[in-house]
């Protein structure tokens, strides 16, 4: 039994020190699927990579993670499209959100920006500086409306 215990404890830790072998980390830009290095060139034209996380899955494709220096984070899939736009306190770039949406919360949260902007298999959500987190379908007609508590 105990022979066993040890067998499995060594196989699931090399699994997992393998896994993360599998993860590459740099700043450099052409490690990134040509799509997403030019939205980083149309979007973020001035902003310095801070690192890029190659993340290579076992049984799923690449995906990659930038942090650019001034604190924003996108989230790439393995073609290059962006998954995720977190601008922390900053707004996120206009072309980035559906016209309708982008009107949508001028006119109803005239006070606030959009920090954040996710794509998501139901359409998209956005966080708005004041907390408000909207949910939209991919026709960009408002789903859910959510207050964070964070």
């Amino acid at each position: 039994m105990k022979k066993l215990f040890i067998s499995l404890f060594l196989t699931i830790v090399s699994i997992c020190s393998a896994h993360a072998f599998l993860d590459k980390y740099t700043i450099d830009r052409s490690d990134l699927p040509e799509e997403a290095q030019q939205m980083l060139k149309e979007y973020f034209p001035k902003a310095k990579v801070g690192m890029i996380k190659v993340d290579k899955h076992l049984l799923k494709k690449t995906d990659y993670d930038v942090r650019l220096v001034n604190g924003t984070t996108i989230e790439f899939n393995n073609k290059g499209k962006w998954t995720s736009v977190d601008c922390k306190n900053r707004e996120v770039p206009e072309g980035l959100i559906k016209k309708n949406i982008r009107n949508h919360v001028k006119k109803n949260y005239p006070d606030t920006k959009i920090v954040k902007v996710e794509k998501k298999a139901s359409g998209f959500e956005i966080e708005l500086s004041d907390g408000v987190e909207l949910h939209y379908n991919h026709l960009g007609h408002l789903t859910k409306t959510k207050l964070n508590d964070d």
